[in-house]
């Protein structure tokens, strides 16, 4: 197998020099992929000007890419992917959270959001909620850019085949390793040393390749420190969904199920 040059990004959808977009890029050799470096990226306009590097690479994002049919349906918008995102991107923020928020209203306790098909497999939450976390804002702020960039979304939307985009979902892979233990907080009295053990030990089973996507993660110990002290996690999360990528890019249509629905898409290894 050739060499693949492989990202991973820990999106935000307000990027600021204190909470950056994060880049961890890397190289896939067979079963092995290395960690070259991170980046931080500071604004949306810095992550557009990423996205524009020549390929050929393959990335794994950590925002979702689609929206839940039953959600578009009931709301009467395009169910055309690429029609679907450009009325989705022309709203504003205010206007798709009344919509959201009337939508979860009319729905039962237990049962208020609309879920993709991906998001059982992968654990992730649904791709309209606006908190805790603001998915639907990732969303938002995330895929227009993608396709305004001209990058291959795999089975969604078609582009420059030399840039591909996944969809990746770090909390797929760390729960395969840790179970439940939390390993991040964005706030300070919450980085707890029980947090770093748990951070320490993700880094651990990645280099050994303790995975079922059959890849070891090479780090210099540098790297395996810088991993280990971000308290965030958002270094550790853009390493993740770089192996969700590495693994993806060695798979036929990048492992996604035959019947996906080409409006939802899918999570990268779900």
């Amino acid at each position: 197998m050739s060499d693949i040059i492989v990202f991973g990004i820990d999106f935000t959808s307000a990027p600021s020099a204190r909470k950056p977009i994060r880049v961890a890029a890397g190289v896939r050799q067979g079963a092995v992929t290395r960690l070259n470096g991170l980046m931080a990226l500071p604004s949306l306009d810095a992550f557009s000007d990423w996205l524009a590097q020549p390929g050929p690479w393959v990335a794994g994002f950590d925002l979702p890419f689609g929206l839940p049919r039953e959600l578009v349906e009931h709301l009467g918008w395009p169910t055309d992917y690429a029609a679907l995102m450009a009325h989705y991107a022309a709203l504003s923020r205010a206007e798709i959270r009344d919509l959201f928020a009337a939508f979860c209203d009319a729905r039962p306790a237990g049962g208020k959001f609309a879920h993709r098909a991906c998001d059982g497999p992968a654990g992730a939450s649904p791709s309209m909620k606006w908190v805790n976390p603001p998915v639907a804002w990732m969303l938002h702020a995330g895929v227009p850019r993608l396709i305004a960039a001209g990058v291959h979304l795999a089975s969604l939307l078609p582009g420059d085949e030399s840039r591909v985009a996944l969809e990746a979902y770090p909390g797929l892979l760390a729960r395969e390793l840790i179970a439940r233990r939390s390993y991040k907080s964005d706030t300070k009295a919450a980085q707890t040393p029980e947090r770093l053990i748990a951070r320490k030990d993700i880094v651990d089973a990645l280099e050994q390749g303790r995975t079922r996507l059959g890849l070891r993660l090479k780090l210099s110990h540098a790297q395996r420190d810088e991993l280990v002290a971000d308290a965030s996690g958002d270094s550790l999360d853009a390493v993740l969904a770089m192996l969700q990528a590495a693994w993806a890019a060695s798979r036929p249509r990048y492992g996604w199920p035959d019947a996906v629905d080409p409006l939802e898409g899918w999570i990268a290894s779900a």
